[in-house]
């Protein structure tokens, strides 16, 4: 059994990376009684997903991971049986070459962002031996089928989902979270909740989000448009997260960990991709419409992919979102199915335990 595991985390984009390998490391302690340390090189931004972490301490414990920072001058201890280099941050130079002096050789996984692209089942657990040291690395993509590495997904997650929504009471009020980068066009949507002939609750999280509405809406809200109220809200650490999305009827959600955890709730939900360079994450965005709507009717699947992307090039958000508003009722079920078959294949952490042992 590999019991000792290091996850090396450099933070790029606020939430995503750390996200992700918070909720990794938790469910490899927890569910798969690892000995967990997570290294991060940023921990301001992992305080807000894991609030009684201690900023100024370089080493502390919290939900059964140990979580150390990161830092040029860091000292590292023996490597770990496996060591997971997120999202291509590359282990720090002498720690490599501790590992390559390991009479038992670690498992070396590099962690791919998600991706639904058809060139990333087939990358999925490649070998690439180091050019110079007696290590070979592996490439680990998680991902939408048994044919790649599966999504995080908590052994309790779906049934504390459905006991949550058991006790929620009925409501005629549509909730709708908001999670945007800055530059997502959310004047356009404002415009649409205006319109609506329903009432609204629109929950908008701290940072980027609050942002993207504080260019369109004077003050610090809450805000009422017609029948639409505009609701500041704090960030939340990612269990309250998952709450919100849960309660919620409609969640728009960025990047990668909150992508996947809206899916989680069979509710529909709207993406905003990271962007690059060139648009190239238009490509990845159309590889997941593909996926996603296989099999739905024509009409149903123009109104999704149109509103996905008139959010991610604003251009058409108001009128892609009335469209699709008024398919609701099609959406919630489709995405409670969708949600359902994700859930048939093993998820993420499960998937890299079991991979690892393999490559010992």
């Amino acid at each position: 059994m590999q019991l000792h595991w290091d996850i090396f985390c450099r933070v790029i984009d606020n939430y995503g990376d750390i996200g992700v390998c918070w909720r990794l490391a938790r469910q490899l302690a927890a569910e798969h009684g690892r000995h967990v340390r997570l290294w991060v090189d940023d921990l301001a931004s992992l305080y807000p997903l894991c609030p009684m972490l201690d900023i100024k301490e370089p080493a502390q414990s919290h939900q059964g991971v140990q979580i150390c920072h990161w830092t040029e001058n860091a000292v590292f201890p023996s490597p770990a049986d496996v060591i997971i280099e997120a999202f291509a941050c590359e282990i720090p130079p002498a720690y490599l070459q501790a590992m390559a002096l390991c009479e038992r050789k670690p498992c070396w996984i590099n962690l791919e962002y998600l991706t639904a692209e058809p060139w990333a089942e087939a990358c999925h657990g490649m070998a690439s031996p180091h050019p110079a040291l007696p290590l070979t690395k592996y490439f680990f993509f998680p991902g939408f089928t048994a044919s790649s590495g599966g999504l995080l997904r908590e052994a309790r997650l779906l049934s504390d989902r459905d006991q949550r929504a058991a006790a929620n009471l009925e409501s005629n009020r549509l909730e709708i979270s908001l999670f945007c980068y800055d530059t997502a066009p959310v004047g356009e949507l404002l415009s649409a909740l205006a319109q609506s002939e329903m009432a609204v609750t629109c929950h908008v999280l701290q940072g980027k989000p609050l942002a993207a509405v504080n260019t369109h809406l004077a003050g610090r809200g809450p805000w009422q448009l017609g029948k639409a109220l505009i609701k500041p809200i704090p960030f939340m650490p990612i269990d309250d997260y998952d709450r919100l999305l849960w309660r919620c009827d409609i969640n728009f959600v960025r990047g990668e960990d909150s992508f996947v955890r809206a899916q989680w709730t069979g509710k529909p939900f709207v993406w905003q991709i990271y962007p690059q360079d060139d648009d190239a994450h238009l490509i990845k965005l159309e590889a997941f419409l593909d996926r996603y709507c296989r099999g739905m009717a024509a009409d149903e699947e123009a109104a999704i992919r149109r509103l996905f992307m008139a959010w991610n090039t604003g251009r058409g958000v108001e009128s892609a979102w009335l469209n699709f508003i008024g398919k609701r009722e099609f959406f919630t079920a489709y995405t409670a199915d969708w949600a359902n078959r994700l859930a048939s294949i093993p998820d993420m952490a499960t998937t890299l335990v079991n991979f690892c042992a393999h490559k010992v």
